[in-house]
Formats: structure tokens, sequence, C-alpha cells
């Protein structure tokens, strides 16, 4: 599908939250630290006008390091509140990188509008000379008023790459090209005279907000893992944990017993995988292995990464949900 860019401006809205895209270094410090407000990043890249008419909204200006709840839950509010209004094709979010990816999901999973909602970031700082911000809220304001954006969801948009919320993760501490999108790959490319979508994200679902986000934890696993952190989440409080399991979805023994304790405890468990590829399954049967892990009640997390299945279990847990329901929401 290849939509042609050159048109009329139509109008998004910018919602700045900061991240390295905001970020310019501290003479006192010399490290760079939160600096550019939404406005100033507009400044940034001239020829916007042409693309789109943005309004700033200055939410937030906090390292992406900052992001949870919270803010997850104000950024939501801000973002249906945009997308209410019927002069508004779109909204677009700058934000950092290392929690881009949840911030995107969580929005994916939460905003019923069929309107884009892009993000983007940049992984080089507004002080060093091949920052790389200006040409990515370029192309952020491309997509968001590219007619085929429209029911793809939240998207993650950098180095001329359109990524899809549910497969996209930071692959990379510090190029530019640091966002993939697994085994599914891109769904688009921008250049500076269109955009052009190969495929459409089709493992979507919504999840309303009802209440207070429950807490859920996500515990490793590594060689003489021995479910200390398991018992410690859940007597903190935890509701649910993720297991970043090995391989398919396997654990230690003492994992296990520890898994098997706090399940019988009313605690909700999903096995997720460290392995950045591929689901998980519930396969091998000695004690500690997938099929042992979901006897024991445990659900499995298809090939959501542990971050993306801490974020969709949060949103079930605000309502009681049956193991059953739960694996169901996982394999949608």
């Amino acid at each position: 599908m290849n939509t042609n860019l050159r048109r009329a401006p139509r109008v998004c809205q910018f919602i700045s939250t900061g991240g390295t895209i905001a970020m310019k270094v501290d003479p006192a410090t010399g490290a760079p630290v939160p600096t550019l407000s939404g406005d100033d990043l507009l400044a940034s890249a001239p020829g916007l006008q042409r693309i789109a008419s943005l309004r700033v909204n200055n939410l937030f200006n906090l390292p992406s390091d900052y992001m949870g709840p919270v803010q997850w839950v104000g950024l939501h509010l801000a973002v249906e509140d945009a997308l209410a209004q019927d002069d508004v094709a779109g909204v677009i979010i700058s934000h950092g990188t290392d929690t881009l990816e949840e911030t995107a999901w969580f929005l994916d999973l939460t905003v019923t509008s069929t309107k884009p909602v892009v993000l983007f970031g940049a992984q080089r700082n507004a002080s060093e000379p091949d920052y790389d911000g200006p040409r990515n809220l370029l192309n952020a304001a491309r997509v968001c008023t590219a007619p085929d954006a429209a029911g793809m969801g939240a998207m993650v948009v950098l180095n001329n790459q359109i990524n899809a919320a549910r497969e996209v993760t930071k692959s990379h501490t510090s190029d530019v090209e640091a966002f993939k999108s697994g085994d599914f790959g891109f769904l688009g490319v921008v250049d500076d005279d269109r955009v052009v979508f190969a495929r459409a994200p089709l493992r979507r679902q919504h999840l309303p907000l009802t209440r207070r986000l429950p807490e859920v934890a996500i515990v490793p696993m590594y060689g003489g893992a021995d479910g200390s952190m398991i018992r410690c989440a859940a007597s903190n409080g935890a509701r649910g944990v993720v297991v970043q399991a090995l391989g398919w979805g396997n654990v230690s023994l003492p994992m296990y017993e520890a898994i098997r304790e706090v399940i019988d405890a009313g605690v909700a468990v999903v096995i997720s995988t460290r392995v950045p590829n591929g689901r998980v399954r519930p396969i091998y049967g000695f004690t500690g292995g997938g099929k042992t892990l979901q006897d024991a009640g445990a659900v499995f997390a298809d090939d959501l990464s542990p971050q993306k299945a801490r974020i969709l279990l949060m949103l079930a847990l605000q309502v009681p949900v049956s193991p059953v329901a739960l694996q169901g929401l996982f394999d949608r």
C-alpha cells in the first residue's frame, strides 16, 4: 500500500514526554539531561508544517526509565482526549527509547480509537552533530497523516521504519537502527515522498482501564535460581509474576517449587522466555519443564517478551480472571 504525502497539512496532536530526544549536554556535568520542550522539538524540524499542523502538549519531560503505570495512565488519558477531537487525524508521542516498546504496547491495548498513535524518539541527544530526533519527528508526522495508518494501532517509528507495538523491541543500546520487530518484520517504511505499508498487525486486542493497575513483577530464571525472588514478589503484594524462563518456557526445580507455591496462594504466574524470538510452549515433562508448569496452573505468554507480558497481565488482573480466560488473552 502506497500513500502519497504531498497534500494539505492535517492536524495531529503532539504529546511530548521527554527522553534522549529532549536532552542536551549540561555544561556543568558534561552529560545529557532533559532540556527541550515539545515546542523546541518542533523548531528543530524545518518543513514539518508542510506535513502536519501539530498541537503541542508538554505532558512530561522525563527519561523513559522513569515511565511506569502512573505515567502510562496519564498518557492514555491524554491520547484518548486528543483522538476524540474530530479535527485530529492522530497522535504522535516523543518518548525515550529505553521503555518505548512498553508504552507503545500499553497504548495499543488500551486506546479504543482507530486513529493512528505514533511513538518516536532518538538514540542521540540534541547536542550531538548527528542528532536523529528531527528526522524521526518528521517521519512520525508523515505516518500520523497517512490514510493507510488508520487501524494499525500504536506504532513505533524510528530510522524510517514502522514497527507494530506488539512486536517491536529495542535491540541495540546506541545504533539509530535500534528497533526491530522479530520474526515478522516491519509494518512498513517512511520516505520523504510517501509512506509504504507492507502488512497490518492482526494480533490486536483491547482491554479497558477500570481501576488502579495491580502490582506485577518480572523474575528471571538463570542457572542456579532458587525461587526466592518469586516468593519475595508474592510476599510484597504482587498479584502476578511473569517468569523470564529459559527456552520454550522451562525453569529449575527450586523455581518450579516457588511457582507452584505462589499459584496455590492465588498469585497469577505467566511464563515468558529470555530468548528474543519464538513462542513459549508447555513441551517438556521434567519437573520444571513447561508441561509441569502448565499442570501447576501457570499461563504461557506466547511470543510476548517478559516486559510486554507484564503489561497484559496487569491489565487482565484489574478484574477477577480464571487461568483459562487469562491464557486466552495471551493466545489472542
